[in-house]
């Protein structure tokens, strides 16, 4: 089955929503045992619509059904500066989950990995792509190393993620591999 990954758009707010309270959403983004949402912050309309050129949602869909989401963002001009300050210029930043349960494990985060790392990779002054999976979530850091991405080292993100940043570097990357 072929894998879309095209522009998020307000209709799909009711999927964001739902997927947020997905027992499998949450514990890839959250390591407090008691929560209960994935994006707690997140006001997915606002977010969706937002004028914000340094972030991107897109929607994953398989035969025209929604089954995932990514957000994408260059790290140094974002507003929320979630990767800090100082980060440097020409990074993306990628977030990506899959929300439809029955989903997991059919090789759909890949194909949503491969054509958003392409994407990325398409402008030349991308110089490289950040992930930052939870520390406690080892499925995602083999998932990543698989594609090519290297643990660069541990940071704590608004104080309680204790994730463990990759990095895919160009030069890394074949595309369409």
């Amino acid at each position: 089955m072929t894998l879309v990954l095209r522009p998020a758009l307000p209709a799909d707010v009711p999927h964001l929503e739902r997927w947020d309270h997905e027992p499998h959403v949450i514990a890839a983004t959250s390591d407090d045992p008691n929560a209960n949402v994935a994006f707690a912050d997140a006001e997915w309309l606002a977010e969706l619509t937002s004028d914000d050129p340094a972030s991107a949602y897109f929607i994953a869909e398989v035969e025209g059904r929604p089954i995932g989401a990514m957000q994408v963002i260059d790290p140094a001009l974002e507003r929320t500066q979630y990767w800090g300050a100082d980060c440097p210029p020409n990074l993306r930043a990628m977030d990506i989950w899959i929300g439809e349960k029955d989903c997991l494990g059919q090789g759909y985060g890949t194909q949503m990995m491969r054509l958003a790392v392409n994407r990325a990779f398409a402008d030349p002054v991308v110089e490289a792509i950040l992930i930052d999976p939870l520390n406690s979530n080892t499925d995602a850091h083999r998932f990543y190393q698989r594609l090519g991405f290297r643990p660069i080292g541990r940071r704590l993100f608004d104080e309680d993620d204790d994730c463990l940043v990759h990095r895919l570097d160009r030069a890394d990357w074949r595309l369409g591999d």
